[in-house]
Order: structure tokens, then sequence, then C-alpha cells
């Protein structure tokens, strides 16, 4: 058999691809041995080129005979997405946008949610073990999930439609004898003890399960049946995954003499270091009923400059040209290459109908002196006061709870006792303010403020 042959791609150094021998199979590929280089302007397959400029291309098996591949006709590829929450967050983003491109280029995407899967665990990049789930958490949250895939991708019966498929259908009915002798034959415990998620967990000398260890052996047959079913030659993943996919590579290879791909995207993380996706208000989901539009723009606008590139490559369509304009943006100008950054990111996720409400909340808040409640903040999140409720009084904490400007009160106290809670622009001075009908003056909103980025609206009800 001819050994697996991958490659570990540095689009961000020194643009040279490294064919990497066939015990390069763990994320820390690179100290393998280089034994050719491949050229970027040798690859032919307009979507690799397209992902090498954009910086998706980390790691890839075969890269030559991928790329004879996919410019020689349409593949088929897959990327999987564990039910693990009800939403997907900023994190997964990259992956979907990898499909996205894919799509483009004329080849076929399916999108595999984990309901099997899920039901073990992927100990990738964990120092404990993942919360199980019951089927009906699982199964909500995978309805949770596909919601956002309709927006990036075009689904149906077409031969480069994309297609949702659910690894519950075929893990759950194994048997577990038969399983084992026809494919756990193929598996050594030596080579599985060599993958970066497991040397981490027994490095940190944290707890691995015999379910958990399971995961790369169940996430390799996903491989197999998807070529089986689908036709499927190709899994992206990100770099975490990449032992695992490796795994499905080989186990295609064995098991049916198939000439399987995988390839990978990086794992993004902001310029100070910070893994993408989460915040110090936590993670930045794509369901609406998660995090309001406003809030999604307003975490693109609020890139660090360092970020601002980057990201236009990885979370926009912009053609090289006009990111490269807007890559050379310095000072003050590189605020017009955040807003555009938002505006983009923004209307693939919610469409284009939200962008002017947002544009209208954001020229009223980020304007110099910009005004108290009222107008221009249709897209903040709100809440309602009935008229009993501001008579009474509400304490002032309570809301800025409501509204999610602070996880708790004892955190909002703080905030006041900083000077960074705000009513309508103004510092509130006690923390045991109530927000009664006076407060409202002759309006029927008033904006409550956590910092200079966090906003919310009481409303009274009329």
């Amino acid at each position: 058999t001819q050994p697996l042959r991958t490659a570990l791609l540095r689009p961000c150094a020194s643009r040279a691809v490294r064919a990497l021998g066939a015990r390069a199979c763990s994320s820390d590929a690179a100290t393998a041995p280089a034994e050719a280089a491949v050229e970027p302007e040798q690859l032919r397959s307009t979507f690799l080129e397209t992902m090498r400029w954009r910086g998706f291309l980390h790691q890839s098996t075969d890269l030559a005979a991928l790329d004879d591949a996919m410019s020689g006709g349409r593949v088929v590829a897959y990327l999987g997405f564990d039910a693990t929450a009800s939403s997907l967050h900023v994190g997964s983003l990259l992956q979907i946008m990898l499909l996205r491109h894919f799509q483009r280029a004329g080849h076929k995407p399916i999108v595999l949610v984990g309901g099997g899967t899920t039901k073990v665990g992927d100990p990738s990049g964990k120092d404990a073990s993942r919360q199980l789930l019951d089927e009906e958490a699982i199964a909500s949250n995978i309805e949770g999930i596909s919601r956002v895939f309709g927006r990036f991708l075009t689904f149906g019966e077409g031969p480069t439609d994309a297609l949702l498929v659910n690894n519950d259908a075929w893990l759950s009915p194994l048997s577990y004898l038969a399983f084992l002798r026809d494919y756990g034959r193929h598996f050594t415990i030596n080579r599985m003890l060599s993958f970066e998620s497991v040397k981490q967990r027994l490095a940190r000398e944290s707890p691995l399960s015999f379910l958990e260890f399971n995961y790369m052996i169940l996430q390799a047959y996903d491989f197999l049946e998807l070529h089986r079913r689908h036709g499927a030659t190709l899994q992206f993943g990100g770099s975490d995954q990449w032992g695992n996919i490796i795994s499905g590579v080989e186990l295609g290879r064995r098991a049916d003499g198939a000439q399987l791909f995988g390839l990978t995207a990086p794992l993004v993380t902001t310029a100070d270091g910070k893994k993408m996706g989460k915040t110090a208000a936590g993670a930045v989901w794509l369901n609406e009923d998660l995090l309001s539009p406003y809030e999604y723009w307003q975490f693109w606008r609020n890139t660090a400059d360092a970020d601002v590139g980057r990201f236009l490559r990885f979370f926009t369509e912009l053609p090289q040209d006009e990111v490269e304009k807007l890559e050379a943006l310095r000072g003050a100008q590189i605020n017009d290459a955040k807003v555009v950054l938002a505006n983009e990111a923004t209307r693939m996720l919610h469409g284009e109908a939200c962008l002017a409400e947002i544009q209208a909340t954001a020229a009223s808040l980020f304007a110099a002196g910009g005004g108290g409640g009222g107008g221009g903040t249709a897209s903040l999140k709100r809440v309602k006061l009935s008229a009993d409720e501001a008579a009474a009084g509400v304490p002032v904490v309570d809301l800025f709870v409501s509204l999610e400007l602070g996880k708790s009160k004892s955190e909002v106290r703080r905030l006041v006792a900083g000077g960074g809670a705000k009513l309508n622009d103004v510092k509130i001075e006690d923390a045991a303010l109530l927000i009664s009908t006076a407060s409202f003056e002759a309006a029927s909103e008033i904006k409550l403020s956590a910092g200079k980025k966090k906003h919310g609206v009481v409303e009274l009800a009329q």
C-alpha cells in the first residue's frame, strides 16, 4: 500500500506547502521531515487557490492528488458539527465559510450533524469529559444548529446542492461485536495514544474515559459511511480534528481501498491570543434568539485593528483587490474597514433587511455626544415595564441583569461603583436606584449602558 501523504500549509509564513510522511498524523505534524515542496502557484483548483489566499488552508493529505481531483470535476466533501448546544457560535463560522466557498466553486457539500457522536463527546481540546445529553436534548440542539446552514448554503437535489445528514442513522444501529470485529482491527492503541487530543489529556493527568477514547473511531467510520452512501472523498475540519480526519482517510483505504482526503483550516485566535467565538460577555452565538443582529454586528465592529485584515479574508466574500485596499487603511481610517467587515458578516447571517436598523442604532450610539433614549435604538435588546411596575419602581440592577448587561446583581453593583453604568449616557451614582415612571420623563424608553459598547433599552408599556 502507498504511504499516506500529508501536508502542512503555512499561508502566512513561507507560502510553501510541505508534503509530510505517513507518521505525521497529529496536530504537531509540522515536526515531521519534509519529503517535497509544492509551490502555491502550482495549484490548479480554483477552490484551493482561493482558500490559500484567504488563509483557510492549514493541513492536507496529498495536496497534489486533491488538487488534481478538484480541478478535474465535482468533489463531494463533508464537515461535521456535534449538537452540544442549541446554537453554533462564531468559532464555527470559519468552517461554514469553507463549505460555502466549496459549493460556490462547483462542488457538493455535506453538513453532518452529530446525532450519534454527540452521545459520546469529542475529547479534542477539553480537559474534562463533556456533559452527556439525552436524546431529547440532542434532537433539540440539532434543530437549533441546523437553522444557520441554510443562510450560507443552497440545499436541494441538484448535483452541487448541499445535503444535511445525521450520523445517528448509522451509528445507533451498530452491533458492538460486529463493529469491533470489522473495523476495530484497523486501529492500534499505539497510534491512538499518539493523537494530540489524547496526549494532552494524559499529560495533564485528566481522566479520559473509554467512551471518549472511542470518539475518533466513530468519526473515522463516519467518513467511510459518507463515502459509501454519498460518494464523499474529502473531509474538512479544524486543525484540532487532524488526527481524527487522518484515521478516516486510512480506514477508507484499508476497508474499501478508497482514496480519501482530509483538509483542515486553522483554529482562529484573536490578535491577543484568545480563542475566536468568546467574549467577556460570553459566546457570540449565530442564532438570533441568543444574540441579536445588532450585538452580532457590534462584535465585528469591535474587532481589534490587528485582526481586521484576516477577518475580512475569512468572514466576507469581498474580492481580493477590495480586501487589500481595506487592509492598507491605517489610523482612524481602519474603522471604515471594521464597518465593512461588520456589515458583510451580518448581511450573510441575518440578511440585508436588518442592516438599516443596525446602522441607525450604531450612528446614534457612536456619534460624538450620542444622545440618550429614543431614536436609533431599535436594534438593541429591550425589556418592557408595565405601568404598575413603573409606578412601584424596579431596581436598576435587576434591569441590567434582564438586559444581559451584567451576569449578576453583584456584578452590576461593581459596575456602578466603578463608574461604568449609565442611564441615557449619564453615570449612575447609586446602585439602589429605582427606575420609575419619573425616570422616563416625557419619553417612552430609556437607555442603559455598561461601558461604552454594551447597551439595552427599558421600554415603558403604553
